[in-house]
């Protein structure tokens, strides 16, 4: 059985290929409507203040393989540990003003589970149409046959994108990057 709360030592750390350089400036779609696990529709943006939306490839379920090769594909294991990373630093980030939103392309149902399982205590959305990937133009990867995004945060304030942090690695180092640059960026 494979331990999702934590990443093997020796995974390849990801590389920045350049994919994300264009989203600072931009703004979050608006009126894109995604579905989210606490059963509301999520749009992006009316959000005031500071918004995280964490971007993760697809996280595990007990007792089910992970596609093959998985640990191979630089930056695709850690999804677990870094949604329990957002998790552990939610106080902290709420403190500092900011919503906390994690974003994949699994179905809602999918992600339930996983929110469930891990107790979050913020929505995780389902891009499964790849809606807000399109309008973003965010960086993916295939495997197993799917179309996932490449992990990455995107820290956005009034609806528009201010800080990107992509690559990241490891996964659960990315609220510390957010908690930073938001305590910098207080006004």
């Amino acid at each position: 059985m494979v331990d999702l709360t934590r990443a093997p030592d020796g995974l390849p750390a990801p590389t920045d290929d350049g994919a994300a350089h264009h989203l600072i400036g931009m703004r979050l779609p608006p009126g894109l409507s995604l579905a989210a696990t606490n059963g509301k529709p999520i749009d992006f943006a009316p959000y005031k203040d500071f918004l995280v939306i964490y971007c993760y490839p697809m996280t595990g379920q007990p007792d089910v393989p992970l596609p093959d090769g998985w640990d191979q594909i630089p930056g695709a294991r850690g999804c677990t540990p870094q949604s329990c990373s957002f998790r552990d630093h939610y106080q902290e980030l709420k403190a500092l003003k900011a919503d906390v939103l994690g974003l994949s392309v699994q179905t809602t149902e999918y992600q339930k589970e996983m929110a469930q399982r891990l107790h979050l205590p913020f929505p995780v959305v389902s891009d499964v149409n790849l809606e807000f990937q399109k309008a973003l133009s965010l960086p993916t990867f295939v495997a197993a046959g799917m179309t996932l995004l490449k992990r990455l945060t995107i820290i956005a304030k009034n609806g528009n994108i201010v800080a990107v942090h992509y690559p990241i690695f490891p996964s659960d180092s990315d609220p510390a990057w957010v908690i930073e640059y938001l305590e910098n960026h207080q006004r």
